[in-house]
């Protein structure tokens, strides 16, 4: 710890007490983040802690210490002084535990950002930046390239990425501009910056994903491509009209935050065997379910990249394609050039392929080609939005699909879904609330040693929230001959169910296997999965 000179602050007006140390007093410079005292920080605002680069962090014989980057500076001092009704002591702070202290204590620095830029004043800027129909493509444009607007929406990718955010939200309403992370599969909501910059932070990240700024009244989509920490980030950018102005979402696919392996995902060594099988089959169909955000993407890539060999030719058509693969050939939807899933499929078929990934089959045209690609000799994996595996059956038939083309071409089917997975470094047991002890069958409950289950309690690596990352649960059938005899026989969706029951774990087993043995809670697994007989297609 270093110290440096301190210099007298002029009273110039009345105010509690001498703001500064006696200036005989050498400053202290903390060189890490110190504990912070949450009554001290409660003592100024978060906009009060950017605008002047301090945050009052403990008490100290009846005077308030105060972290600054620049202890020397006397106005700021007076300020806090006066502010908090009490002296201040001023204390050196490097820079980089001053980011943490501040983003530690006062939420992300995104935040404060954007409170450092309302130096304007809010009600100045009202007239024209929050009242869209007066704002001009120019203006906006003008607005969106100032120095400190370009650092705040970096500021808020980059927190987010900082944070394992898989999505950004950013939703105008009547009185407040929202900032909202994804994190694990659930919403985080952020301190949100000043209401009149919301069109001028629309408008930059509109810039950023190379779309038309001066369109506010329809839907659009864009990209951005960045680097962080040195590896490349992508981001796609979907704004939508709202009442209240343009609501931004920007996906964030970061391929080095996601591992592309079954284990890492979560998928048990039976389960395993079964996935190893089907990408191990010469031909044939198999298909991955479950609705949106529930992982299929990820799970296809993870068999395809254990699947991938130079001496096979690999060709996926995905909508959009989420993180580029090595050695295979991905081909992007283009509905606006007649690139469909159905007319990119046909083209595939003419480039010799010997496995196939086809996004989302999405209607009959493309079911239809899917099963006859798996007839002649290439194995094709896909995805369909089901409540569970057997439910596929159903749909596909549904989609005009032959019971006996179907029955000899299906070879597997996946459900999935994800829960968050509990922070494996602040775990700790507890009984079995007894609100969740009513949700679980007797055989569930028996998975339980001694009643007990396990929970985060909450510690720097997962942020306090208990959790860190997601883990899958899922269900893997393989088709066997009888099932294959009663999908030809278009059995009714009871009796296939009472078929196949013997031949997988439910989703929902497999997760209350994992909450018993420590990888999520309960309330995860009840949230995300439930009983395959309880499920529709």
């Amino acid at each position: 710890m270093s110290t440096i000179e301190s210099k007298p602050i002029i009273d110039q007006h009345a105010r509690p007490a001498d703001a500064a140390a006696p200036p005989s007093a050498p400053i202290q410079v903390l060189e890490e983040r110190p504990d912070v005292d949450a009554a001290a920080s409660a003592l100024a605002t978060s906009e009060q802690a950017v605008r002047l680069r301090a945050v009052p962090y403990a008490f100290r014989e009846g005077r308030l210490l105060v972290a600054m980057l620049d202890p020397t500076d006397l106005e700021a001092a007076d300020e806090l002084s006066v502010s908090a009704g009490r002296p201040v002591t001023r204390v050196g702070i490097v820079q980089e535990a001053f980011t943490e202290l501040l983003r530690g204590t006062y939420g992300t620095t995104a935040a404060q950002m954007a409170a450092r830029l309302a130096g304007g004043g809010e009600d100045a800027a009202d007239d024209l930046t929050t009242n869209l129909e007066a704002v001009e493509a120019d203006d906006l444009h003008r607005m969106a390239e100032q120095p400190s607007l370009i650092n705040l929406v970096n500021l808020i990718i980059l927190e987010a990425i900082r944070a394992r955010a898989s999505d950004v939200h950013i939703e105008p309403f009547e009185k407040q501009l929202a900032v909202k992370y994804r994190v694990d599969g659930v919403l985080i909501e952020q301190e949100p910056p000043p209401k009149h910059l919301q069109a001028a932070i629309t408008s930059r990240i509109k810039i950023m994903g190379g779309m038309n700024i001066a369109e506010r009244y329809a839907p659009q989509d864009g990209h951005i491509t960045l680097r962080f920490e040195g590896r490349k980030i992508d981001i796609r950018v979907s704004t939508v009209p709202t009442l209240y102005g343009e609501s931004v979402v920007m996906r964030i696919l970061d391929k080095e935050a996601i591992k592309l392996d079954l284990e890492a995902l979560g998928m048990g060594a039976a389960d395993r065997e079964k996935v190893q099988h089907l990408i191990d089959l010469p031909h044939g169909m198999a298909l991955v379910t479950g609705p949106t955000g529930s992982g299929k993407t990820t799970t296809l890539y993870a068999a395809l990249t254990k699947l991938y060999d130079p001496s096979l030719k690999i060709i996926t058509i995905e909508d959009p394609v989420e993180y580029e693969l090595s050695g295979v050939n991905q081909i992007p939807v283009n509905p606006k050039r007649g690139l469909t899933f159905a007319q990119g499929l046909r083209h595939i078929l003419r480039q010799d392929p010997d496995v196939i990934m086809v996004g989302e089959i999405r209607d009959a045209e493309t079911a239809e080609i899917a099963v006859r690609a798996a007839l002649t000799g290439h194995l094709l994996f896909s995805t369909l939005h089901t409540n569970n595996a057997i439910s596929a059956v159903g749909r596909l038939l549904d989609m005009g699909i032959e019971p006996f083309l179907l029955a000899s071409v299906l070879e597997g089917i996946q459900a999935q879904r994800l829960g968050r997975r509990i922070c494996q470094v602040c775990k700790v047991p507890m009984p079995l609330p007894e609100e969740v002890k009513h949700r679980l069958a007797p055989a569930e409950l028996a998975m339980f040693k001694n009643g007990m289950c396990w929970r985060g309690a909450g510690c720097d690596k997962c942020d306090n929230s208990g959790y860190r990352g997601r883990i899958g649960f899922f269900e893997v059938i393989i088709t066997s001959a009888t099932m294959r005899q009663a999908i030809s026989e278009r059995v009714s969706a009871s009796e296939l169910n009472r078929i196949t029951a013997p031949l997988y774990t439910t989703m929902r087993r497999d997760g209350v296997m994992k909450a018993a043995t420590g990888w999520t809670t309960v309330e995860e697994v009840l949230r995300a999965t439930q009983d395959a007989d309880e499920a529709g297609g």
